[in-house]
């Protein structure tokens, strides 16, 4: 059958589909411009068309930046220095190598027209506005200048001292430049190369003159001064950057000269380093973006030469101390130099008024006396660590009456005048970091005088026993710490008003921000609350002379015991009136100490180490006793895990007598089950105390050499069975598996493998009358573990008990019978295959439905 068109219906057809075609083709062109112009907006042309030539600037391709190969600006600084330098090669190579084949007149004929041409050059090229132009001549006249100085001292002043004529060269020029530079202030070379040039003249006069160290240091000082005054009364940035850089490198070497000074010569290095410390503050005070930098220089730099003065003047003993001195008096500024300190003295009178320094210049002087301070107080820890970690490393026997030998002896004692000064200082202050390091300094100062003032064995227990009790007592009542401490306050919102700046109304229509969405507020960042940081930080420094205080006590059998019955009432008492976590951790710490008297109670007596196990059973049974009276939450459950370590500890030491072991696995359970009395306690401690007595029960009977199995299993199996059919009881829906299977398990395994390799009748018997019956009650009341299980260990004990005759049998057959036997099976399976296959599914179905 033929359905093609007519050719003018097929033709108006093919022009109707073109057509569209050419629509959506115009469309997609649209849209794709579109996107280019989304996508690379366009970039403006490198030069505009030139003027009247009917041509407009080509459109860039999009997404292309038109990039020169290089600037006219550019271009021309490359050709200009390219072109200076050859000309200064030139004019260098001119004079080391052509100098002394033309004559006197003719070198000075060629030096004088040379640079005079050179430096008048640029006068004409600024006129025409070439700037870059007239930079690079200027620069190559300032360079033939200094080929000119050269040149002059080779022929007319060749005898004269090297650097005596450089020093005087480099002044002349450095005036010369600046003038020139002056004149000719479009020219930005001239003044930032006289600077540098000025840096010269002292220093290396100072050297021509034959001064030493002192002398090049005040030279140096002196260029400082004339830089520091560059750099804050004129205006170019250049002039200003090249100032500040040398004063940077002088005044460094000044100061490093001063403070090697202020160690060997202090008379002769505390004038140079007061001299940069005047100069540093006055910068400080003229620009106050540098204050709190250049005020600590200064701060520094007083610090070492007046602590140079009294290092000089007191015993080797009192050198740090004096250094500390100077920096409490330099910290003390940031308090006397505040504004509201100097209304105060202005209204106690006039003679006694106080400047007001800004802020700047007192955060960096408080700074550095800070620094000095800290630097001091880092000099004199050692004796702390001594005194802290010096009983933990023994090195002699426990009672022994011996102690070992202290080290840092000859440390001098003025560190603990450090630590005392260090810690006013700090209590000074009304923050709440500033009290940390006060409460820090003297523990430090406490733990520090043992070994400073070399006291004897006792005095230094009882002051470490006396730090332990304070530092504890502050952590459970840290009020006198906080008097005058400075709290950031932040004011409460309103009272049904969220706190936070307020949020403006949704974005729409009529709001001027459009479509912006307001942020929401972020919470604010927690605060630590300055009664909580106090108190752990004295806690803290109480834990640790605890722990040295244990360690020291350890070497007298009466320090001993005093040591620890102290610690234990202080720990017991921070649990008690303690705050938060601390009472945890004391109730844990106060558990430890009675675990150490109990130890030292046993090893006094002289108990073997099975008694001293049953010895340790005393701390868990009173710490039981303990949690069941108070029942203080965190408190009571901290100290009962630790009590039930110490339990497993004494289990450890028993382990080597198993009779004990088994004596303390059975008063564990004992504990444990007077623990489950308590109805907070009774799910955990019922399982331990079920635990241990079934322990207990094994290493007894191992022991006893008892190896029946059932034995072991049954002491398991029957309070297993109970409690699954409590269970059963309350819960009805609850599954077999879970209430009886794990006891069950428990004795019908383990005694099937054992019937199996017995040899005689009895076990298997019994073994398959408890089956058969645990399989009726499966059967009798639809429990499925009880079914499975029973009937498996039935099935298998019997095939077990059936084995040897059914082998006796099988032999006695003739041997075509069993395989004709097998045939006849699966004759009989295949012709009622489909019957067997519902019955196991029947069977399947009915096991399913058992509980």
């Amino acid at each position: 059958m033929d359905n093609s068109l007519p050719p003018a219906d097929e033709l108006v057809l093919v022009d109707r589909e073109l057509a569209q075609l050419d629509a959506r083709r115009t469309q997609l062109l649209a849209r794709r411009a579109w996107l280019i112009r989304a996508l690379y907006p366009p970039v403006a042309a490198a030069a505009p068309p030139w003027p009247g030539s009917g041509v407009a600037a080509a459109a860039p391709w999009p997404g292309s930046r038109p990039v020169a190969d290089s600037t006219p600006r550019s271009a021309q600084n490359v050709l200009l220095t390219l072109g200076g330098t050859l000309l200064t090669i030139a004019a260098v190579a001119f004079t080391l190598v052509s100098w002394g084949s033309m004559g006197i007149g003719g070198r000075a004929a060629v030096l004088l027209v040379v640079t005079s041409a050179a430096l008048a050059a640029p006068v004409a090229l600024l006129r025409k506005g070439l700037v870059s132009t007239a930079e690079s001549v200027g620069a190559l006249g300032l360079v033939l200048m200094i080929l000119d100085a050269y040149a002059l001292h080779r022929v007319a002043l060749a005898g004269t001292d090297g650097l005596g004529y450089t020093a005087v060269a480099s002044a002349v020029l450095a005036g010369a430049w600046t003038a020139y530079g002056s004149a000719l202030p479009r020219l930005r070379i001239p003044r930032p190369v006289a600077v540098v040039a000025a840096q010269l003249p002292l220093p290396l006069g100072v050297l021509a003159a034959g001064g030493g160290p002192t002398a090049f240091a005040w030279a140096a000082l002196v260029t400082v001064a004339a830089d520091a005054a560059v750099a804050l009364w004129t205006r170019p940035a250049a002039v200003r950057i090249t100032a500040v850089t040398g004063a940077t490198a002088l005044g460094g070497w000044a100061l490093l000269t001063g403070a090697w000074l202020s160690l060997t010569s202090p008379w002769s290095g505390a004038p140079l380093l007061l001299a940069i410390a005047a100069l540093t503050l006055y910068v400080a005070w003229r620009r106050p973006p540098l204050a709190a930098a250049a005020s600590a220089l200064a701060g520094l730099s007083a610090v070492a030469a007046l602590g140079g003065l009294l290092r000089a003047a007191v015993p080797s003993a009192w050198e740090v101390p004096g250094y500390v001195l100077c920096g409490l008096v330099l910290a003390s500024v940031w308090r006397v130099g505040t504004p509201a300190a100097a209304d105060a003295a202005g209204e106690a009178g006039p003679a006694r008024g106080v400047v007001s320094l800004p802020r700047g210049i007192r955060l960096g002087l408080a700074g550095a006396g800070a620094g000095v301070l800290a630097l001091g107080a880092l000099w004199a820890l050692p004796p702390a660590a001594v005194g802290l970690l010096g009983p933990v490393g023994r090195t002699t026997e426990v009672w022994s009456g011996e102690h070992a030998e202290r080290a840092l002896t000859t440390y001098p004692a003025t560190a603990a005048l450090v630590l005392l000064v260090a810690a006013l200082a700090l209590a000074a202050v009304p923050r709440l970091w500033a009290r940390c390091g006060a409460l820090a300094a003297v523990w430090s100062l406490l733990t520090a005088l043992p070994v400073s003032l070399d006291l004897p064995y006792a005095p230094t227990l009882a002051l470490q026993l006396l730090t332990t009790a304070a530092a504890l007592a502050l952590a459970v009542r840290p009020g006198p710490l906080l008097r005058g401490v400075r709290r950031s306050q932040v004011p409460d919102a309103p009272a049904g008003q969220p706190s936070g700046p307020a949020v403006p109304p949704l974005p729409g229509a009529g709001t001027p921000w459009g479509t912006w969405a307001p942020r929401r507020p972020q919470p604010r960042a927690a605060v630590v609350e300055p009664r909580t940081a106090l108190g752990w930080c004295a806690y803290a420094g109480g834990l640790a002379s605890a722990v040295s205080a244990v360690a020291l006590a350890l070497d007298v059998r009466v320090a001993t015991f005093v040591a620890l019955g102290v610690l234990l009432a202080l720990f017991t008492g921070v649990a008690v009136l303690g705050e938060g976590a601390r009472r945890v951790v004391s109730a844990c710490a106060a558990v430890l100490a009675a675990t150490g008297i109990v130890l030292a109670v046993a090893s006094a007596a002289g108990f073997e180490d099975h008694w001293t196990a049953l010895a340790l059973l005393l701390v868990p049974a009173a710490t039981a006793a303990l949690a069941a009276r108070t029942r203080t939450g965190p408190v009571a459950l901290a100290a009962e895990i630790s009590g039930a370590s110490v339990g497993l500890l004494a289990l450890g030491i028993a382990a080597s007598r198993p009779a004990f072991l088994a004596l303390a696995l059975a008063l564990g359970g004992v504990i444990a089950a007077a623990t489950a009395v308590r109805p907070e306690r009774r799910v955990f401690a019922s399982w331990a105390a079920a635990v241990l007595f079934l322990l207990a029960t094994w290493v007894r009977l191992a022991v006893s050499d008892v190896t029946t199995p059932e034995a072991y299993t049954l002491p398991v199996t029957l309070p297993a069975l109970a409690v699954g059919f409590l269970r059963r009881r309350r819960d009805p829906e609850a599954a077999s598996w879970t209430a009886y299977g794990p006891g069950l398990a428990a004795t019908l395994l383990p005694s099937l493998v054992a019937a199996w390799v017995d040899p005689d009748w009895v076990r298997p018997l019994l073994l398959g009358v408890a089956a058969l019956v645990v399989t009726l009650l499966g059967a009798r009341f639809r429990l499925q573990a009880l079914l499975v299980l029973g009937g498996t260990v039935l099935a298998l004990d019997g095939l077990h008990e059936l084995a040897p005759y059914v082998v006796q049998a099988v032999g006695a057959l003739p041997r075509w019978l069993p395989p004709a036997l097998a045939g006849l099976l699966l004759l009989a399976v295949g012709a009622t295959y489909e019957q067997r296959l519902r019955d196991a599914r029947r069977l399947r179905e009915r096991l399913a439905r058992m509980r």
